[in-house]
């Protein structure tokens, strides 16, 4: 048996699964303290349907995002916004909350796990 990649993740888990994870993740930054001032709050819906797209293609799947955003650029859309220590670990708290509610494998969770920590550390451009 082969072992789980970051690419086998859209066709294991199928697309709606990924969808319910970023709204139970949206669900909960909607209202967090930290989170919630980074995100517009006039375009929520928009937010998360782009990181659905963002995690369905960079999992394996539908390669919507690039067709309609382009390349991710990940830290040239996150570069307004300071992202420090506190931020990535909350970044990480609710995702993982957010993968226990909506019941994700726990296979498939190591290795989403390991992939959010890479990017959410990527994406800090603060020390603090």
């Amino acid at each position: 048996m082969s072992e789980l990649t970051i690419d086998d993740l859209a066709e294991k888990l199928g697309e709606e699964k990924l969808r319910e994870l970023c709204a139970a993740f949206y669900t909960r930054v909607k209202v967090d303290p930290i989170l919630s001032r980074m995100y517009p709050k006039d375009d929520m819906e928009g937010s998360e349907k782009r990181l659905a797209d963002f995690l369905i293609m960079r999992l394996g799947g539908s390669a919507e995002y690039l067709e309609t955003r382009g390349h991710p650029r990940l830290r040239m859309r996150h570069a307004p916004f300071v992202i420090g220590v506190l931020e990535r670990d909350q970044w990480l708290t609710l995702m993982g909350e957010s993968m226990r509610e909506v019941a994700i494998p726990q296979e498939e969770g190591v290795v989403m796990g390991k992939f959010f920590a890479q990017v959410a550390d990527f994406l800090r451009n603060s020390p603090h």
